[in-house]
């Protein structure tokens, strides 16, 4: 994940100051200038690593600070203030036309993924009620409209295209077309080059001035390093973008160059790329980003996967189920499949304030999910339903047709019988929206019990 590196980094260089009863400006400068090369090493600019830390300099020899119970906690909340305000201070929101359509003009470099993320994008939309309408403008690029609509049909958002006519041509029409058919969101995937040149830029500012859209966003990919910073630069002077798109900020990216892209721009980040799938995309929060980058966890952002990955109407179901003690092991793997809709459990687990680095300690075999569903789906009906009549001669079956062995049987069900009488517990419980949330969280926690 993106920023690790930069995580560690101002971990070690805190842990001096916290360690420290009361602190002095020397103390305060030292923590400091390791803090600028943690920076400098994550890929943040010389100037943005040099006007940050002064900036934490200042507030943090100031009396406030010097005189507090806990100094050194003092500091790390002002790093986490400034940290903040260098990503943007507050989430910033997409536009919004007065007259529908919003038109949203995707731009940046190829390959960096403007298609796949203007689906997302788009999909992110469709799922929240709106009608977004992919466009394909890019008439260059091989397989360029191919892709979008794959893309496109994967999200279930329609492309509008034309070939390979001229772009401007190509947007105006899908605007018409979204205006007469009633789409709010207009969608158009530019053309990109491999680098920088006059002729992008100008078909770039034709689009621009013809289609007049309420919302450029560049797509940046975290992993160009520095170069980000030049793309972004060279993106803003010509167009003016109104917001930044990072991608591939789950891979092993240093990340400071995105910080660095946002500082020089002026321009919000409004959205990351967090996976290869279509749904993984977030809306960017800078205070959460902050919080995980200083190994605070980020509960929130837990609470909105929970509620995405959590399926209302079957959670009402599954409640009715445990008040009349039916809670099988079907229930139990649609339980860990929704789960797993979280993403990955370490990444999961990080968002966990006082967890962070030390999930990287933890062993998770995510391969548990797939042999606990072997198991199960080796059962029949009756024996998922009622457990009990499993016998040994059932157990050698059901092993032998998942592969695994009688132990593992065994293991299976012992564990099941204990999360039956938790969850037995917890059924007596009010049904309220808020009760239900904290049963999911509580099942969550309770994975544990399967050797996760």
């Amino acid at each position: 994940m993106a920023f690790e590196g930069l995580a560690d980094k101002l971990e070690e260089a805190f842990k001096k100051l916290k360690s420290k009863g009361s602190l002095t400006e020397s103390d305060v400068k030292e923590a400091m200038r390791e803090v600028r090369l943690a920076l400098l090493e994550a890929d943040v600019s010389y100037k943005v690593a040099k006007d940050f830390t002064k900036t934490v300099t200042e507030r943090a020899i100031g009396a406030q600070v010097m005189e507090s119970l806990t100094p050194g906690q003092m500091v790390i909340k002002i790093v986490n203030e400034e940290l903040t305000a260098l990503m943007g201070g507050t989430k910033s929101r997409l536009a919004i036309a007065n007259h529908p359509p919003t038109v949203v003009m995707m731009c940046g470099l190829q390959g960096s993924g403007k298609t796949t993320h203007s689906a997302k994008i788009a999909m992110m939309l469709k799922n929240q009620g709106h009608r977004p309408l992919l466009v394909a403008c890019d008439i260059y690029r091989p397989a360029a409209i191919k892709q979008l609509q794959v893309v496109g049909e994967q999200a279930g958002v329609p492309v509008f295209e034309m070939g390979t006519e001229n772009p401007v041509k190509i947007a105006e029409n899908a605007i018409r077309l979204a205006k007469d058919q009633g789409y709010d969101y207009v969608f158009l995937d530019t053309a990109g080059r491999l680098h920088i040149d006059e002729e992008l830029m100008q078909e770039l500012k034709s689009v621009k001035s013809a289609v007049h859209p309420h919302e450029i966003l560049l797509v940046v990919d975290a992993m160009t390093g520095q170069d980000a910073v030049n793309v972004a630069t060279s993106f803003n002077e010509a167009l003016g973008i109104d917001g930044l798109v990072l991608t591939k900020l789950d891979g092993d990216t240093r990340g400071g160059a995105a910080l660095s892209a946002r500082a020089v721009t002026g321009k919000p980040i409004k959205f990351v790329g967090v996976g290869e799938k279509l749904g993984d995309l977030d809306v960017f929060h800078p205070d959460r980003m902050a919080s995980r980058i200083l190994g605070m966890g980020d509960v929130l952002s837990l609470i909105e996967k929970a509620e995405q990955a959590i399926d209302e109407k079957k959670a009402e179901e599954l409640e009715a189920k445990l008040r009349e003690n039916k809670f099988d092991l079907n229930d139990l793997i649609e339980q860990i499949e929704q789960v797993r809709k979280m993403g990955s459990i370490k990444d999961t687990l990080k968002m966990i304030p006082g967890l962070g680095k030390k999930v990287d300690d933890i062993e998770v075999d995510e391969r548990q999910f797939d042999r606990l569903r072997a198991l199960v789906e080796s059962m029949t009906p009756a024996e998922r339903e009622k457990p009990d009549i499993i016998n040994p001669s059932r157990k050698r079956r059901i092993a032998a047709g998942s592969g695994q062995t009688v132990e593992d049987v065994n293991k299976l069900l012992a564990q099941f019988k204990q999360m039956q009488k938790l969850f037995k517990q917890l059924g007596g419980k009010s049904g309220s929206k808020r009760r239900r949330r904290k049963f999911n969280m509580s099942q969550l926690q309770n994975m544990n019990g399967f050797n996760i």
